[in-house]
């Protein structure tokens, strides 16, 4: 969040170079990011893709069957994944996708070789839902996780 950044670097000496946060095109966190960059400090997206399953105006859903991406994809002939992998590199983030299978992952790669459009990104931007799919960073604490976090 971006008061946790301006409470960081308040009393850090050395800035740090990257901040991993939950970002996918329905979950976009532009003002973390934005104050991020301001001090340097690229973006690496956790959760690039959205998960498999992402609750979307009480539908459930997922990126991988978003329509605006499908239609992308197909476009390119790649995969919905492989078009937001594509989104975040294009727009400077590093990423981090996950996945257990070979085929996967290999497709995870192979994002170098084509680039979206101006439109195309702005139609993925347009996605952005404001919506947190992972835990809320406030409800983080050692109280609800009920050990000690011992001091760096």
């Amino acid at each position: 969040m971006v008061d946790h950044l301006a409470q960081l670097l308040d009393v850090v000496k050395v800035v740090p170079t990257v901040n991993q946060i939950e970002v996918h095109p329905y979950f976009q966190q532009r003002e973390v990011q934005a104050a991020g960059a301001e001090h340097g400090i690229l973006t690496q997206a956790w959760s690039p893709i959205g998960g498999i399953t992402f609750y979307r105006e009480s539908e459930h859903t997922s990126t991988l069957e978003d329509r605006t991406i499908v239609a992308i994809a197909e476009a390119h002939g790649k995969s919905p994944a492989q078009v937001m992998l594509r989104w975040h590199l294009q727009q400077g983030r590093s990423v981090i996708p996950k996945s257990t299978k070979p085929h996967r992952i290999a497709e995870n790669f192979d994002v170098f070789g084509f680039d979206l459009t101006a439109g195309e990104l702005a139609s993925i931007d347009a996605l952005d839902t404001r919506k947190r799919g992972g835990p809320e960073p406030d409800a983080i604490t050692l109280e609800s996780f009920g050990r000690q976090i011992p001091e760096a």
